[in-house]
């Protein structure tokens, strides 16, 4: 089925109440990479339905391991990343292949951590800077990063197994060998707040190269953040 369908159909199904912000925004006939916090199960489905169109998540390696939640990303189109000894190389290569083919990929730079020990609403952990490293080196045209920001107004917050549980899907993970219970956030009303698109330029190709690379990449990466963390304050 079409992950946008499905993304309505599991919205509507937990009678999750969404108010979509500056959707003028959204570049078109560009290859996209969206970049976006990340509390919930429903923030994909939330980005798609922003988006008007499927976008392709990366997500943790256990994801693809553990029954039926496979089944789930793999409906919602979602890739895994690989095991921890080559993550990086097989996400770089599903992601430039789908960049080049102008679909949309998703980000959650802030991995898996808001997930298991919950971030307040408006706030972010420090993001990943893989996403900026792609986005510089993918040897790709017309490409844009697209932050955005999931508001959540009202929430309910479950315990649903506990962590050390997904130790057996993936040992290489730390946050899976601590106590306590996985969280399932459901919202109940949000906000997603689509911001202004950061175009991929020859400049800042060029600027990636030598000892400038580590200071484009950082400036990249605190851009967005910033961005989405003004969005979740102010919306807009």
């Amino acid at each position: 089925m079409n992950p946008l369908v499905l993304s309505q159909q599991l919205l509507s199904t937990l009678g999750t109440r969404v108010t979509y912000h500056h959707r003028a925004a959204l570049p078109s006939e560009a290859s996209l990479m969206v970049v976006s916090n990340h509390r919930s199960i429903l923030d994909a489905p939330l980005v798609m339905m922003a988006a008007h169109r499927p976008v392709r998540f990366a997500c943790h390696h256990y994801m693809s391991r553990v029954p039926v939640l496979n089944e789930i990303v793999t409906g919602f189109g979602c890739f895994p990343l690989g095991a921890a000894d080559d993550h990086q190389r097989s996400f770089f290569q599903q992601a430039v292949h789908l960049l080049k083919a102008q679909q949309a990929i998703g980000i959650f730079p802030e991995g898996a951590q808001p997930m298991v020990e919950l971030t307040p609403p408006t706030e972010t952990r420090s993001f990943h800077r893989g996403f900026a490293h792609l986005a510089l080196r993918a040897p790709v045209d017309n490409l844009a990063i697209l932050p955005i920001a999931i508001a959540s107004r009202q929430e309910m917050t479950h315990s649903v197994f506990p962590l050390q549980l997904l130790s057996w899907f993936d040992p290489s993970e730390p946050l899976f060998h601590q106590a306590g219970w996985h969280p399932l956030v459901i919202y109940q009303q949000v906000d997603v707040v689509v911001g202004q698109p950061i175009w991929i330029t020859p400049q800042h190709r060029q600027a990636y190269q030598g000892r400038q690379a580590r200071s484009m990449v950082t400036e990249l990466t605190e851009q967005c953040q910033a961005d989405i963390d003004r969005l979740l304050r102010h919306g807009g």
